[in-house]
Formats: C-alpha cells, structure tokens, sequence
C-alpha cells in the first residue's frame, strides 16, 4: 500500500517540473522554461524533495548540482514525459494546425544563416500551437546523446561519416571556399598550400569533445595541419570576426554567400581540394515512425531546400 499511496501524489505536472529543474539545474530558470512563477516551481520541487527523500538539487559554490539521487532519474524522467506526449497523438495521426506538442531540433549555424529563422517560421505558420526549441551542437552536448535521450527530436549538421546507427535524411552539397576580408594578402596575390596552411585559421568550436571537423578531418587523412588560432562556438559571428582580422575561414560556398554583400569580405577558391560538404538531417529509431516527427523532418528538408533557389 505504501508504493501505491506515493504513486497517487505523482502527477505529470510534478515529473515535468523533476525534469526541467534537473536539466536546467536552476529553479528561475526552469521557471522561464515551464512558463510558470518561480514560487510555484519552487513549491513542486520541496514536494519532488519529499516524495523523494532527497535534496535533489544542492548548492556547490555559486552554482547548484543534482544528487546522485536525481542524476539517475533525469533519464527516467524524460522517458515518461516523451511517452506521455505520444501517447495519443501519433495514435490519433498528426494535425499541425491542431497539434500542441513540442518540436525539438538541434543545429549548429554552419548550414546556412537564414535556415534557423525561416525553420522556425514555418513551423510557426503551419503549427502554431506547437512549442519549438532549438538547441545548439555545444560542447557539452553529443548530438548522438540529444536523440537517443530524447531531448531532440532531429540533428541538423554536416558530418564526414554520420554515424550508421541513426536514421539520415540528406540536404544538399556544397562546395568548400575561404572566407577572408578584403584586406587579406591573398586577395590580391592569391596562396600556395603552404601559405593557406601557415596562415592564421578561425574554426569553430568542436561540437564534443574529441570531434575532429570535416576541415581538419580531411587534413588529417592527407597528413595536413592548418595553423587554427582561432576558435569560436558562435558560428554566425565568425564572418564579422574574419572582416575585421586576417584570419581565414574555410567552410561552405552557400555559408559565405550570405556576407559578401554587407561585410567587406570576399569569397577565395581553397588551395587544398575538399570533398563537398553534405548536409544532412539525423533522427533515431524510436521517433522513425512519429507521424508528427515525420513532419517535422519534412518540413526541415523543404526548408533547406529554398535555400538553394536563391
């Protein structure tokens, strides 16, 4: 009787309160989150603690960290909230105009700066009630974990070898260029391999830790190395950082197209031969047959598509 008496005095309200506290790991935050009061978060979490026999979430430092206790039940937390929300949607099919669960895609910036925001829009237009997050590829965050986890609902990005056990859609191709400022030698001089490789580089962060870049992957397998002085895990500021230095970004054509009009850079061929950057989309087994996820990816593929009209 005791199980089933703390069983009744768990709701789905309390174990979307659990998860969201425990992943944003703040109460004012996961209160923005939620769309609640930070009072009303901070109420459900001293009955999560009861409920629990734990502190679930403690202070260390300036910073407050998760109990061992409440690390090993982010994972079951979540898989209760995701089988909660398809359990009588997909059942019923997937109406956009209807349809109020929420779509979670993760993408680096690397694709196209105008992809997010016209994505977005078109969600927005064509499934108003349904919430969007868009996470980003971050250091902290494989975007293997973000599927299998279920904190992400597609990946969107460019890989040299996805990975052979998720779903791929593919996006598009696109040639490998530099990105400089006007101001740079090679502007005017043009570059050997040798000089290309000894210039100054921006990257952009690794997505995890160890991740090579289809870039630097590809020096690798010819026993290249460029000089990389430069890192940064804001993609979009990368051109107006390259404007304003010498440094030398070498990624997409259809990337730096979109700059070359209102910063003073300009657009090089690269002295080392790229194979074509392939886009793609990634989603796992368990959202494969998602009535609601099928659309979503559709909706990214027709999304990435315009961009190539242009």
């Amino acid at each position: 009787m005791r199980d089933q008496a703390l069983f009744d005095k768990i709701d789905l309200h309390l174990i979307r309160v659990l998860h969201t506290v425990l992943l944003e790991r703040s109460v004012s935050r996961a209160a923005v989150r939620l769309g609640m009061h930070q009072p009303a978060v901070s109420s459900a979490l001293k009955r999560l603690r009861v409920l629990a026999d734990d502190p679930l979430l403690v202070r260390s430092g300036g910073a407050m960290v998760p109990t061992d206790a409440a690390l090993r039940m982010v994972e079951p937390a979540g898989a209760i909230l995701r089988a909660a929300e398809a359990l009588f949607s997909d059942a019923r099919g997937f109406d956009p105009r209807s349809a109020t669960r929420t779509f979670r895609v993760a993408a680096s910036d690397f694709l196209d700066p105008l992809f997010l925001p016209r994505l977005v829009a078109r969600l927005k237009q064509e499934a108003p009630l349904c919430p969007i997050d868009i996470l980003p590829l971050s250091p902290d965050a494989h975007y293997h974990a973000l599927l299998a986890q279920g904190e992400a609902d597609v990946v969107v990005g460019n890989w040299p070898q996805p990975p052979g056990d998720l779903h791929l859609g593919r996006l598009f191709s696109d040639e490998v260029v530099c990105l400089v400022s006007r101001e740079h030698p090679a502007v005017r001089r043009g570059w050997s391999t040798g000089e290309w490789l000894a210039a100054e580089h921006i990257a952009p962060t690794p997505t995890h830790p160890g991740a090579r870049g289809v870039i630097d992957g590809h020096l690798d397998s010819l026993g290249l190395r460029r000089h990389v002085t430069a890192r940064c895990a804001h993609f979009s500021l990368i051109p107006e950082i390259v404007a304003s230095s010498l440094l030398v970004l070498t990624t997409g054509r259809q990337y730096c197209e979109r700059f070359t009009a209102h910063l003073p850079v300009a657009i090089l061929p690269s002295p080392v031969a790229f194979p074509a950057l392939m886009y793609y989309q990634l989603w796992h087994e368990r959202t494969h047959h998602s009535a609601a996820v099928a659309w979503l990816r559709d909706c990214v593929r027709d999304v990435a598509g315009t961009l190539r009209k242009q």
